[in-house]
């Protein structure tokens, strides 16, 4: 009974997985959303070009953060996470058709991105 029991418990860590990277995309979008709407200069045109680019900009913290170790987050690693969160902001027009920022807006909506991150709620650990 109590391999049963491992085996169903298993599927229901792989479940919560599963629940906690589309909560974790909802809020990236939400928080992307916002911070595009307050920062000039940064455009997004649909809302398929805000769901491509909040996949992106996770993809690509998730690399940056598993190769470096560094978080890319304004409040996550001082100065060094706040120039990677610009950066990624603005590499990822590169890879989303409707995504439009400049330089001075990326580090713009790097500090609105950083600061409305920090109040909405979510877990930091996946």
């Amino acid at each position: 009974m109590s391999d049963n029991h491992m085996e169903n418990s298993q599927a229901g860590n792989s479940t919560n997985t599963v629940w906690q990277i589309i909560g974790r995309l909802i809020t990236a979008g939400i928080v992307l959303a916002i911070t595009a709407f307050f920062t000039p200069g940064f455009q997004i045109s649909n809302f398929w070009s805000l769901a491509i680019a909040t996949v992106v900009l996770t993809v690509l913290d998730f690399l940056i953060a598993k190769f470096t170790g560094i978080k890319a987050s304004p409040f996550g690693k001082g100065f060094v996470g706040f120039v990677l969160s610009a950066v990624i902001l603005y590499v990822t027009q590169y890879f989303v058709a409707g995504y439009v920022i400049s330089w001075m807006a990326a580090i713009i909506g790097a500090l609105i991105y950083g600061i409305v991150d920090y109040f909405l709620p979510g877990d930091e650990q996946m």
